[in-house]
């Protein structure tokens, strides 16, 4: 089969579901994935022709996409600041949005040039922020924490990919003193998290492809705690954020104020929303 007809084909199957930029993007990603081919292949081999063998994950990446399941999932893979991530069902997508987050700690730190950045990514899911970090921003000592070994796992793996020094620890935001975990020693210049926001009354207005595949334990929060993470994101940093220290997060839109106050409440100083590229209070800065 020639691959201009299994192009033909997934816009046949995929109509109705994806737009389609967005068929085009999938089917591109797909053939550089599993044949090495890039985008502009069909402009220069309009009558390139497939095997049998090479056809078949094109067709099984179809299926799985017919039932809108994230094709970062099916590839195992996503982009995030132009490196490549491994991800499965275990670990969040990373999101533009989470990019703008480390963009702004990347230009506010990048220009330190004593010392070490003591810094944490609180609920580090595969790692990207951490890793990020850790690559692009100079003299800097990561920390990851997560609730979820699995999640872990993979992080190791983003961890040995990239060939970054990061310290990877299991342990539980909302009850860190439980998991026996001692942050005595860490004092942090800076502590990021992109926690679960997402109210169980948000559900229903997201993507099948979001909600169905990806794990709700990183997603969502009861509409009647919607700020749990905030608040004990607070309180870790209080104890563990040095002064002068700087806490960004990334925050649910609809939430800003209430999500400011909490951190205001705790004496946090220059407490400051930032919209992302949608236009969107989607970040927040704060000093101790």
């Amino acid at each position: 089969m020639q691959l201009a007809e299994v192009k033909h084909i997934y816009h046949n199957e995929l109509e109705g579901i994806y737009r389609k930029e967005e068929i085009d993007s999938l089917f591109y990603r797909t053939i550089e994935h599993f044949l090495n081919l890039e985008r502009f292949v069909l402009v220069l081999q309009p009558r390139l022709t497939l095997t049998k063998k090479e056809e078949q994950p094109l067709f099984e990446t179809l299926s799985r996409l017919k039932k809108e399941e994230p094709v970062q999932y099916i590839l195992g893979e996503a982009y995030f600041l132009d490196l490549v991530f491994k991800v499965n069902e275990h670990t969040l997508i990373p999101r533009p949005e989470t990019e703008e987050l480390v963009q702004w700690i990347i230009e506010d730190h990048n220009k330190q040039s004593d010392g070490i950045l003591n810094t944490i990514d609180i609920g580090t899911g595969s790692g990207c922020i951490a890793i990020a970090l850790a690559k692009l921003l100079p003299h800097t000592k990561v920390y990851g924490l997560d609730i979820s070994l699995e999640a872990l796992k993979v992080a190791n793996q983003n961890k040995g990919l990239h060939e970054v020094e990061v310290e990877f620890v299991q342990g539980n935001i909302l009850n860190l003193e439980t998991d026996a975990i001692d942050f005595s020693e860490s004092m942090f210049d800076i502590i990021v998290s992109n926690p679960p926001y997402v109210r169980e009354s948000e559900k229903a207005k997201m993507h099948n492809n979001v909600k169905g595949y990806e794990p709700t334990t990183a997603l969502f929060v009861p509409d009647d705690n919607a700020l749990v993470f905030y608040k004990a994101l607070a309180e870790f940093s209080a104890a563990f954020l040095k002064d002068g220290g700087t806490l960004y997060v990334e925050i649910n839109q609809y939430l800003g104020l209430e999500t400011k106050s909490i951190f205001e409440s705790k004496n946090f100083k220059d407490v400051v929303l930032k919209k992302d590229i949608f236009g969107n209070e989607r970040m927040l800065r704060c000093k101790k």
